[in-house]
This record gives structure tokens, sequence and C-alpha cells, in this order.
């Protein structure tokens, strides 16, 4: 049995695989669909893009799933927290997203202008909500969230709704709506020909340089925030309890894994150049290219999140000593041995299954396939 301290870290990792996986798979899904009313000029246009992503909207979920239940099985009380604090935007999350399968469902059904324009809209919010949401969310995670614990491990989240659009949260917001939608243009660069390709390396150009801009501004921004520290010692195998020990909130602390483990530089590296040679092989119409790029630039971000919050998961800003981290926050040292074992055999078989339907989809959409089969959108 791998040790506590070993698990903790591993399930750590695993969560950030699981939510890079999300969003570089679904990632691209959500850009499709925000940017079907500015590529799509037309509903066979439209048409086109949306079946771009039939085959794989509904596996790509998978990973969605897969990451809230391994954060509710390693991580119960950032679950319980974040589920009831963020209720709200959750909440809206999961409508926005609900749109996305009635609106590839409906909207083709009738032949009515006026009926498929608003599934266009809907699928347009079914992408922007959440890319939006989610990166509110991490930018909230930065800044400390507003919730206290009691003696029993209760928790009470203290803030409001509008509390959470605070302007740094929306910087990230804005960069989680631009990387994600830059990687639904990469995706039509390569899945469509003709004009849908041709906006969609113009928009892919203008989202990437804007992408890397808001990384860098929010990186910058972060220097200057108020980051947590644990000032007392860690017992990194004990019973998770996140009452015993101290934090302080220190300007600029978010940047001091950078300065004790030099190589964590990589992650804010990756981001800046893959969002760059993104915009470099869209210029050049090397489509491949600029949606692995894209993809990097997207584990770089998240990457660059999570090795600066380490080993902090949800600081929080009104009580700092009971802000949970990866040593104090977990499931029981059995359960994450038992979940690490079930991880090994199931990721791989995601993985392989993921890359079997994306190799048995492989190919251009065109105008002629819209007619080919009654299974397409």
């Amino acid at each position: 049995m791998i040790d506590y301290e070993m698990l903790r870290v591993v399930w750590w990792c695993l969560v950030g695989v699981l939510l890079i996986g999300f969003a570089v798979t679904d990632g691209f899904d959500l850009g499709v669909g925000a940017l079907l009313t500015l590529i799509g000029k037309n509903d066979k246009e439209r048409r086109v893009m949306i079946n771009t992503i039939g085959p794989h909207w509904d596996g790509n979920q998978v990973w969605f799933i897969t990451a809230g239940g391994a954060i509710f099985a390693a991580w119960p009380m950032i679950y319980a927290t974040a589920f009831s604090g963020f209720y709200l935007a959750l909440a809206l999350t999961l409508i926005a997203l609900w749109m996305r399968p009635i609106g590839f469902d409906y909207r083709s059904k009738l032949p009515n202008p006026q009926w498929r324009k608003a599934w266009d809209w809907a699928l347009f919010a079914g992408g922007v909500v959440p890319s939006l949401i989610f990166g509110v969310a991490f930018g909230n995670l930065l800044l400390g969230v507003p919730f206290e614990m009691d003696n029993t491990l209760r928790s009470t989240y203290t803030g409001s709704f509008f509390g959470l659009l605070t302007p740094f949260a929306l910087v990230a917001g804005l960069l989680s709506v631009a990387i994600l939608l830059n990687h639904g243009a990469t995706w039509l660069q390569m899945k469509t020909d003709g004009f849908i390709k041709v906006r969609a390396r113009a928009v892919s150009i203008v989202l990437s340089l804007v992408g890397v801009v808001l990384f860098v501004l929010a990186g910058i921004w972060v220097a200057f925030l108020d980051g947590f520290v644990i000032t007392s010692a860690v017992d990194t195998i004990a019973t998770s309890n996140p009452l015993k020990k101290e934090v302080a909130v220190e300007a600029g602390a978010w940047l001091n894994n950078y300065r004790d483990y030099p190589l964590t530089i990589i992650a804010p590296v990756l981001g800046i150049v893959a969002g760059l040679a993104c915009a470099f092989f869209s210029k050049r119409g090397n489509g491949g290219m600029a949606f692995v790029s894209s993809a990097l630039f997207i584990a770089g971000v998240i990457l660059t999140a999570g090795m600066s919050m380490f080993p902090f998961l949800m600081p929080s800003i009104t009580m700092p000593n009971a802000s949970l981290t990866v040593w104090d926050a977990t499931s029981s040292h059995l359960t994450l041995n038992v979940m690490f074992i079930v991880a090994c055999i199931f990721v791989p078989i995601v993985l392989s299954y993921t890359a079997y339907s994306f190799y048995v989809m492989r190919g251009r959409i065109k105008n002629d396939d819209l007619d080919q089969s009654h299974t397409i959108y």
C-alpha cells in the first residue's frame, strides 16, 4: 500500500489530469458551440460545425463527470464546501450544459429559421456560460473563498453569488472563455474546409493572442494578490482536519512555489509559448499543430494555477486556518488507495476508447455529408 502522504500528492496530480482532460476534450465542444453564431453564417455551415462535435461531445463529458466524482471521493470537504458555496454558479453551469444535448437533438427537427436560430443561441450560451464560470471559479480560489468551519468541521459559506464577480475573477473568466473558444476554432480548422476553416483560422489567431495577453495580465496581477502560507508544522500523514494548522495571508505568497521549486516555472512558460505557437500555426494554416498547441496552452494555464496554490486547494479568506489543503482535506488512506487502484485500471481504458473514437471519426465534415445519414444533426 502506498503511504498516505504520497497518495495525497498522487490524487492532487490525478484530479489535475482529469481537469486538463476535461478542458482539452470537452473544451473544443464548448468552443464550437460558442462560435456557432460567429463563424457559421448560414444554416448549412452551422450544421457542419455541430456535426464536427456530434460524435464526441457526450463521450467528452465523461471527463467532467469523472473529475466531479473523483473530487467527491478523494476530497469530500472540497466537494461539500464548493458545491454549497458556489451553488448558484454551478446550477447556472449545469443549466447551460443541458442546452447542448437538447439543442443538438431539437435544432434540426423543424425547418423554421426562427426555431433553429433560437437553438443556435442556446448552444452559444451552453458554450460561453460554463467557460466563463469555470474561469471565475479558479479566480476566486486564488483570491480565497469566504467560508468558515466550526469544531465539527462543518463549513459555512459567508459570501454571495455577485461577490464572486470581482475584477480579477472576471479576468480569469475571460481567459477561460478565450482559450476554450480558441480551442474550438482550432478544432474547426482540422474538421472543416472552405469558408468555415478560413474564418476559424482568423478567429483562432485573435483568440490565441488575446488569451496570452490575459494570461500574462493575470500572472502579473497574482504577484500583487494576497496569497496563503502554512506557518505551522504539518503532519502530512495525519487524519484530515483543516483546523490543526495555522495559515498566514501574505502579499505575493502565490509566487513562493516558483522561488522554492524553480522547475515549476515550466507551467506558465508552457502556457505562453503554446499560446503564441497556436497563433503561429493557425496563421500558417496548420490546423493539427494549432490544435495541439491550444491543448498545451490549456494545460499550461491549469498547471500554473495548481502549482501556484499548492498545497492549498480551497483557501478561506474569512478564516484562513480553515483553508483546505492537500494534507488535510482528503479521504482516508484506505479510500485513496482503493481509488488509486481503480484509476490505474479505468483511466487507461477511458484514454484508449477516447483515442479510438477520434481515430474512427477522423476526417473533415463537408456540406455533402449532411444528407448522407439520418444520424446527422
